[in-house]
């Protein structure tokens, strides 16, 4: 890994792809393990985990099912503040065991703003499980249930993660360039 750029962007290693690929396979064990024999509900919320979700799904050995939502609340670096449902849940989670698979939470505010929909609709467990956490970022109350990777409120991309939209293909972790 070597510094890249994307758009106007100079970002460095930080994350590498094998470190990636273990975390993430501990955590679909995880997973296989609490939900044997209870069908569980994935929902995964797009754009930004679509990579981390398909990776754990490939990974888990029980039965399960996975479903996507859209909610954004990113606009170049930061966040703008507004949570945007632009796609949302059509599937019945009442009584079901329901996995968010997550990119990323720093400040908290997009689950924060959604959790309350699904809460409303009782499901029978509700947990969260995220590639990436920014404890010094976070504002809103989220009990993060499974977190691969803690680290410093610094910007990042790759791995699905993005700047402006591009940057998801990226295989591994690149933070933010600071000159």
């Amino acid at each position: 890994m070597s510094v890249i750029q994307v758009l106007d962007k100079k970002f460095v290693p930080f994350i590498s792809q094998e470190t990636i690929f273990h975390k993430v396979k501990e955590l679909a064990n995880s997973l296989s393990e609490e939900y044997k024999d209870k069908n569980p509900l994935f929902i995964a919320i797009l754009n930004g985990s679509f990579i981390f979700a398909s990776d754990i799904f490939r990974q888990l050995t029980i039965e399960a099912e996975i479903c996507f939502i859209k909610l954004a609340s990113y606009k170049g670096v930061k966040s703008t503040g507004n949570v945007i449902t632009s796609i949302g849940l059509d599937v019945n989670i009442n009584n079901r065991h329901i996995v968010i698979l997550e990119d990323i939470i720093d400040t908290g505010k997009t689950l924060h703003s959604f959790l309350p929909q699904l809460h409303n609709q009782q499901p029978a467990s509700l947990k969260i499980a995220v590639l990436l956490h920014k404890p010094d970022a976070t504002e809103y109350p989220v009990t993060i249930d499974y977190c691969c990777f803690s680290i410093p409120n610094k910007f990042v991309v790759g791995y699905g993660l993005d700047y402006d939209g591009f940057g998801r293909n990226i295989p591994e972790i690149y933070q933010l360039h600071i000159e």
